[in-house]
């Protein structure tokens, strides 16, 4: 049976794990759990799949205490939840794919930048997406953002829920949700701690 969970408002993207000491990245994980933060994408494009797996069974104890649910994205990993609640895919990755690549019970997410990209995560079945860049980003500053306007005529092409993600603050939450979006997607705005 697929997972009917109702998706919050907000979705945290960690910074990349190995730019910090564990502890704080975690004790920076607790806070945004403690201010009402109820779904957590565990992002890391360059720690080892063994240092990745730990952590990612410490942040599911974590969300799992704060009625939260994590999402695993690692590279080793795309087809593996390691006991998380969902798995998400780069946009290339999905690109690849005839099928959705996990079973109905677990969430399955993935970045998505234009039409082609929303439309194969509709036919494969996601949960959800992030689709971006909506403004420009620290993170991304060559990416041309696609602005409101773009955007929204773009979450209008699918049926399933978009996280707008590229320059989203708190402040942008209801205007992403007049755009038709479930909500906002951040790294920087929704962490409570270091990011470089």
């Amino acid at each position: 049976m697929k997972n009917t969970l109702s998706l919050p408002d907000r979705y945290l993207v960690t910074p990349e794990p190995d730019a910090m000491s564990q502890d704080v990245f975690l004790d920076c994980i607790k806070e945004a759990l403690k201010a009402g933060i109820a779904l957590v994408q565990l992002r890391s494009k360059t720690m080892s799949a063994d240092h990745y797996a730990l952590l990612a069974r410490q942040a599911l104890d974590l969300c799992h205490a704060f009625n939260a649910r994590l999402i695993v994205n690692h590279a080793a990993f795309t087809f593996d939840t390691l006991g998380a609640d969902g798995v998400h895919m780069s946009s290339q990755l999905l690109m690849t794919q005839t099928r959705r690549p996990v079973s109905l019970d677990v969430l399955f997410s993935a970045s998505c930048h234009d039409a082609a990209q929303l439309s194969q995560a509709q036919a494969l079945d996601a949960d959800f997406v992030t689709l971006s860049p909506v403004l420009r980003t620290r993170t991304h500053p060559d990416a041309s953002p696609l602005g409101w306007d773009a955007f929204a005529a773009l979450v209008s092409l699918t049926d399933t829920p978009v996280y707008a993600l590229g320059g989203m603050e708190r402040v942008h939450i209801a205007q992403a949700q007049s755009a038709g979006a479930t909500g906002i997607a951040a790294i920087g705005s929704l962490w409570p701690g270091p990011r470089d």
